[in-house]
């Protein structure tokens, strides 16, 4: 269509605005006519001059612009200039030097974030938010878009939100015994319509969320509802805890049916027993409970605080804690935590509210991980924590896992036999160098074995040299526990003590098993790559292969983890 303009009073704005509406509505073919207010510029469109004219809502001191649909060579036909000449274009080699895309870090990032995602596809993931979190508006609304992200590859969530914030805010402090808040009616009553309004919250920004994400009609709803019962602390030592209680029972089947269709569950702190009364549970072992219960990959805390655990020694940050590790902690800090809500020692470090909140989290993700969950992460509620923890290699919190290393050893004297016995089929098969008992038992200080009640299940062997080198041989496992994932551990095991003692580089030797190390992330290397000391006891007529592997953080290691320890 062509257009002939009669500009009684024009305007850049005005002209602008005149031109984004002809070119919407030029697929009309009846006469239109545009009116234009001189004193405000807006835009109605009507179906005659008639309508035009009965206009009184437009009331101005300035006479309107009218723009009449007549045949005109002044202005080129609006479609036609959004399509491109293919007289105005040419092929060209492209300048990589200007280019920026080429040095930009998206890729290699998101290569490196694959095996995470594909790792992470179907887990079954349950978040914990206190409702210090809905206060901080830009906070909660990136969290709630990072969950989302989550869930469109793959995982599988469910949501506990606390709302201790809120009822603390409207009725001050309350009584507290052993770490349990005694709930009286009339707070019950202010905790039911603070707990709908952090629902409620969480509901409308996730579901914001999950439509940003690109969610179908149907997909990805935010589900609340009944999915726990409680039961009453009743009376304990004395102490009345009234309506305060704990988890009786989870409904996992319900929760999975939400899963398999694709939907997240949200649940208050609110539980219902058979009887019909109402029970405040504690948020953070509702968590651990639920996890628990749905046998969870991942259960995961935030804190309001950027903290940290640290070494005293070296000044690094201690990213992974093992099981084990967490509960030494929680001993020398002189807590104690019960998975149904009751604490110990926390009152201690009223003065001390960094480490308080660090450690309260931790003993909820022992008490998980005790429940079955396979690992816990703290993560600080920084812009994009939780993205960089689950789907990067360094990661961005604490991490506590169980104890998968539990059971190995150094090896002593005792053991010779055993190790002896262990690795004597592959020696006959010519698969490892023949260690007679006597070598064996020279060299016993650097063996390490798996037990399972005294009987040595696997074995392995680490030799330390200069310039951080050292030397993996000798793993082996009894032929009926290889499918365990035990070969996996034993090696996971030695390649920490490497980090341990300083060695960044570790090599094996080989004549059998060099796929199972090239799976495991080895790479072939020459002779002349290993260290000096080691080149010259090197057996040229044996003509072992070479693998070698560069690690230099427990984080790397934990990611390795995630792929036989699933």
């Amino acid at each position: 269509m062509s257009i002939r303009c009669r500009l009684v009073r024009h305007s850049t704005t005005l002209l602008w605005l005149f031109l984004c509406e002809c070119s919407l509505i030029s697929c009309f073919s009846p006469p239109r006519r545009l009116l234009i207010d001189g004193r405000n510029p807006c835009l109605r469109w009507f179906a005659s001059p008639q309508k035009l004219r009965s206009v009184s809502s437009f009331k101005s001191d300035q006479p309107p612009l009218e723009i009449s649909n007549d045949v005109s060579e002044d202005l080129p036909d609006l479609l036609d200039n959004l399509k491109i000449d293919p007289k105005s274009i040419e092929i060209v080699l492209q300048n990589t030097t200007d280019n920026k895309s080429t040095n930009f870090g998206f890729v290699p990032m998101f290569r490196g974030s694959a095996n995470y995602i594909a790792n992470h596809r179907s887990a079954l993931a349950v978040y914990h938010l206190s409702g210090s979190i809905i206060e901080q508006p830009e906070i909660f609304r990136e969290l709630m878009n990072d969950i989302a992200l989550t869930w469109l590859l793959g995982m599988k969530i469910v949501i506990v939100a606390g709302c201790r914030d809120q009822v603390t805010k409207r009725v001050g402090e309350r009584k507290r015994v052993n770490g349990l808040i005694v709930t009286d009616e009339d707070t019950l009553r202010i905790i039911k319509e603070e707990a709908g309004y952090v629902r409620f919250e969480i509901e409308r920004q996730l579901a914001r969320s999950l439509r940003l994400h690109g969610t179908m009609d149907g997909d990805g709803n935010v589900i609340s509802g009944n999915f726990f019962s409680a039961q009453p602390f009743g009376v304990l030592n004395g102490t009345d805890y009234k309506f305060t209680g704990f988890v009786r029972r989870v409904e996992a089947d319900r929760i999975r049916q939400l899963h398999a269709s694709r939907d997240i569950c949200l649940l208050s702190t609110l539980g219902v027993s058979p009887s019909g009364e109402v029970f405040n549970v504690n948020s953070e072992a509702l968590a651990a409970t639920v996890a628990g219960s749905l046998g969870a990959n991942k259960i995961i805390y935030f804190t309001d605080q950027d903290v940290i655990i640290r070494s005293k020694g070296f000044g690094n940050q201690i990213q992974s804690l093992r099981l084990s590790d967490a509960s030494n902690i929680l001993k020398h800090w002189g807590i104690e935590m019960h998975k149904k809500g009751l604490t110990r020692g926390l009152e201690n470090l009223i003065d001390d509210s960094i480490a308080q909140e660090l450690l309260y989290k931790i003993g909820w993700a022992k008490a998980a991980l005790e429940q079955g969950v396979k690992r816990a992460h703290i993560l600080t509620l920084k812009q994009g924590a939780l993205l960089q923890e689950l789907y990067t290699r360094d990661g961005s919190g604490t991490l506590v896992s169980k104890d998968i290393y539990e059971g190995i050893r150094q090896a002593n004297v005792n053991d010779v036999t055993g190790i002896f016995e262990l690795i004597s089929p592959l020696v006959k098969a010519g698969t490892l160098v023949d260690r007679p008992k006597a070598v064996l038992e020279k060299d016993i200080e650097n063996y390490y074995v798996y037990t399972r009640d005294n009987l040595v299940v696997a074995c392995g062997q680490l030799k330390k040299f200069e310039d951080g080198f050292a030397e993996i041989g000798c793993l082996v496992v009894r032929s009926e526990y290889r499918s365990g994932g035990r070969g996996d551990t034993m090696l996971g095991y030695l390649e920490r003590l490497c980090l341990k003692i300083g060695c960044t580089k570790i090599f094996v030797l080989s004549t059998q098993t060099m796929e199972w190390f090239v799976e495991r992330d080895f790479q072939e290397e020459s002779v002349d790559k290993l260290p000096k000391s080691r080149q010259a006891t090197y057996n040229s007529a044996r003509a072992s292969k070479i693998y070698m592997k560069l690690i230099d953080s427990d984080r790397e290691l934990d990611a390795s983890e995630l792929w036989w320890n699933r």
